[in-house]
């Protein structure tokens, strides 16, 4: 009996350990197909230009709470996170330490992961400044340190990024940023408006001609990686409008300015943004998937198809542009991105009602 005993609490005890090591498996295996699963649907929030005055202070809370409230996978901001000052009335002053601490602060309130690509007026045209001498290049390296420090996102929650700094031929560009999310793959470009930072001065016109050979870098980088990866598609954040027209055919400019009084001008010029043009026909054509460009800069939201193949003057399907709301109007641009849609993404305008026009009027 004392041996039936004994022999019981032996097989009970292999019995445990044998059921232990397959509920180890079966939860390692779980947790493998969890981590190796694809996310399918997710959505994001696009905002820029924002806030500017002490209006667009006062309502940045709502659209915070606004968009809290929405369940997404992160938050991007394409730049200008304060106001121009050939421009500025009331608000805090641009380009001080104060207003860049404040515009931390507002990043931080985001419970999603926030992503930032620095705008022109966060340091390229800090030199209008009249009441504060601030030289813009100083700027700059504050407003990377502040918003830049490490291989994570703003906000409450966080997600890691890559940098192109990781890279020591580019260490300078802590602010180009990558990350894959839903087997698309996102990169932030440091391309600003007021001609990309150059024609002012030496020192500023060496600035731009070093970043832009970073960007167009970075850009054919991601872009390869893409394809190695094989992501689903590309989503690229800048802060300027890089002025597609200036590569179209006069007759594609006569039609979009059909019945304006703007005229055409005599000769097309040169412009800082043609090489970027240049290289994402290039890389979009070679890519064959959805692309999806988000810039800031003219506050005119719109979502449109500007970019043409250059030898055949005819649009790139696969490419969408994305201009997000801006000063006056503090609202926010839903994207669904679904890897079951053909076309990926959808853009949906949310308007925080608080924010309204009429709302504020009452």
């Amino acid at each position: 009996m004392q041996r039936n005993k004994t022999f019981n609490r032996k097989s009970l005890r292999l019995f445990a350990t044998y059921s232990l090591g397959i509920a180890m498996l079966a939860y390692a295996c779980s947790t493998t197909q969890l981590g190796s699963a694809k996310i399918q649907r997710f959505e994001f929030a696009l905002i820029g230009d924002l806030p500017y005055s002490a209006e667009d202070e006062k309502k940045f809370p709502n659209l915070v709470q606004d968009i809290n409230k929405a369940d997404l996978a992160f938050v991007v901001h394409d730049g200008d996170f304060e106001a121009d000052f050939r421009g500025y009335k009331d608000g805090l002053l641009p380009c001080s330490d104060e207003t860049f601490s404040d515009r931390k602060k507002l990043a931080q309130s985001f419970k999603h992961p926030f992503i930032l690509t620095p705008g022109d007026n966060d340091w390229t045209d800090c030199h209008y400044v009249k009441s504060a001498k601030f030289d813009p290049l100083e700027r700059l390296a504050k407003f990377r340190q502040l918003f830049f420090s490490d291989n994570e996102s703003l906000g409450q929650r966080k997600i890691t990024v890559t940098r192109q700094s990781s890279d020591p031929k580019y260490s300078k560009f802590v602010e180009n940023l990558r990350w894959t999310y839903g087997d698309i793959l996102f990169l932030t470009v440091h391309l600003v408006g007021s001609d990309n930072n150059w024609g002012r001065t030496a020192d500023m016109d060496a600035e731009a001609v070093e970043r832009n050979a970073a960007d167009l870098g970075w850009i054919s980088e991601n872009f390869d990686l893409a394809k190695r990866s094989e992501n689903r598609a590309i989503v690229i954040i800048t802060q300027a409008n890089p002025g597609f027209p200036n590569s179209w055919p006069e007759a594609r400019v006569r039609r979009y300015l059909l019945n304006s009084p703007i005229k055409l001008p005599e000769n097309k010029t040169k412009t800082a943004y043609d090489d970027f043009i240049r290289v994402l026909e290039i890389e979009t054509l070679r890519f064959a998937k959805p692309v999806v460009l988000v810039h800031g800069d003219s506050h005119i939201f719109r979502i449109d198809k500007p970019l043409l193949n250059s030898k055949t003057a005819r649009i790139i399907e696969n490419f969408t542009r994305v201009e997000t709301f801006g000063t006056p109007d503090v609202h926010w641009v839903r994207v669904i991105a679904d890897l079951n849609d053909p076309n990926v993404f959808t853009f949906k305008p949310e308007i925080v009602s608080k924010n309204r026009l009429d709302h504020m009027a009452k």
